[in-house]
């Protein structure tokens, strides 16, 4: 059973690598135009499409790792490595540079149609960092009542993503360039120490240390 500190480590692990605070401005550029019901709609189907994403690699990804013959231990290490360069990313502010352009792009392509599903469900809230960190810590439970434990704190996180898009405005002018820049580093180390303990932990279970 999941004690309470692996499940602070679970909550605090995703709503860094979702990051809710850097959510917000590319959102707001994502959906110029809009009206507040439409910005509602678009943050709503987009928060329970990527979780509906995270929930099944949450229940199937350890399964699809066991198919292709990877290792738990082999993917904590992946995983870390990929975390730690989100973190880099974070500490000196370039993955908030690579949303906006992701941002930029749908918009050129797609013309708002499907904002919901690209870029916004994919890959802005549910990108390779939350799928890796989800999969990661499927590892950790095992048993079908920490896995539903992971499924709800998986909903408990978007349903925090959906009120950080909700208030997205506000936040953004509270928070201000200066604000997001410290709130954003300060998450980049934080995630950084979580994912090289990912690492470690990953290299004692592949070598039974």
């Amino acid at each position: 059973m999941a004690t309470a500190d692996a499940l602070i480590n679970a909550m605090t692990t995703m709503l860094v690598t979702l990051d809710p605070p850097g959510l917000a401005p590319v959102f707001l550029g994502l959906t110029v135009g809009m009206t507040g019901a439409q910005r509602r709609q678009v943050a709503l189907r987009g928060s329970i499409i990527a979780f509906g994403i995270l929930a099944v690699f949450a229940l199937f990804g350890a399964g699809v790792l066991g198919l292709l013959g990877i290792s738990m231990g082999a993917f904590r290490v992946a995983g870390g490595l990929l975390l730690f360069w989100i973190a880099f990313e974070m500490v000196f502010e370039r993955r908030q540079e690579r949303k906006e352009k992701t941002s930029q792009a749908a918009i050129t392509i797609d013309h708002l149609r499907d904002l919901a599903v690209f870029p916004l469900a994919i890959p802005l809230i549910a990108g390779p960092g939350a799928i890796s960190a989800t999969v990661l810590l499927a590892g950790s439970y095992t048993t079908a009542f920490d896995r539903a434990l992971l499924i709800g704190m998986i909903a408990l996180m978007m349903a925090v993503v959906y009120l950080t898009l909700l208030l997205s405005e506000k936040l953004d002018r509270f928070l201000g360039v200066t604000g997001r820049a410290i709130l954003t580093r300060l998450l980049g180390v934080l995630l950084a120490a979580l994912s090289v303990q990912f690492v470690v932990d990953g290299v004692r279970s592949a070598f039974n240390l």
